[in-house]
């Protein structure tokens, strides 16, 4: 196999955000004493979070105000009367303990790191995602978690690739691949720092992006297999 360092993005991509999410929106609300069906209040959580995150990655927001903002506008949006800051520390407690891994996430990371290095790199905050990835069982194959708080710079931001790509071991750009799930953050900030990269794409989108993967994969099972068949550079 000619890559040596495997770079994982990790929401949507070794762990399943979306159930874990859920989860932890569900158990947030249930402690500020808000009772019955909240799938609508959730559903416009997760539009102003997705914007917010995009405004972050460009650079528009911090992410302390992120974590606080969509909260504050979402009770704002549906008139509760809701501690936005409480609702935030409560969030961020559960989503560290609400871990869902992806299917084929924990047999893919140990057969890489038999072969090469694995590094997990992620724009999420830092002291929960290093506690996800310890409750996930992954913690044992992987070797660095590189993320956009300590680096202070987001992907796709190709600072930030360079950061990562300085906590492995010595090797060339044409033996690192980035497994993700974000065209707009990991294949493009793969583009952009000369790397290649695989695009884990479950859901069968349509590519209508700048962001060029090399490969492109709709399970993680199918991961290794590809990259076993790479072409080795002359």
């Amino acid at each position: 196999m000619k890559h040596k360092l495997f770079l994982f993005d990790l929401d949507d991509t070794l762990l399943d955000f979306r159930a874990s999410e859920s989860l932890s929106f569900r158990r947030t609300l249930a402690a500020l004493g808000v009772e019955g069906d909240v799938d609508a209040l959730f559903g416009h959580y997760q539009v102003i979070n997705t914007a917010l995150w995009r405004h972050f990655e460009l650079g528009a927001v911090s992410k302390d105000f992120l974590k606080v903002e969509r909260f504050r506008k979402t009770f704002a949006d549906h008139g509760l009367d809701l501690d936005a800051q409480a609702a935030s520390a409560l969030y961020l407690d559960a989503l560290a303990h609400s871990v869902v891994l992806v299917d084929g996430a924990p047999a893919l990371c140990a057969a890489l790191a038999a072969v090469g290095e694995v590094g997990i790199i992620t724009n999420g905050v830092e002291h929960i995602q290093q506690r996800r990835i310890a409750s996930s069982g992954l913690q044992a194959h992987v070797s660095f978690v590189a993320t956009s708080e300590a680096c202070g710079f987001a992907k796709p931001d190709v600072r930030f690739f360079a950061y990562a790509v300085g906590m492995a071991r010595a090797c060339t750009r044409a033996e690192i691949v980035i497994v993700g799930d974000r065209l707009d953050a990991d294949i493009l900030g793969a583009n952009r720092f000369g790397i290649e990269s695989c695009w884990f794409n479950p859901g069968g989108l349509a590519n209508a992006s700048e962001a060029v993967p090399t490969y492109e994969v709709a399970r993680l099972d199918a991961v290794l297999g590809v990259l076993r068949g790479a072409a080795v550079p002359a």
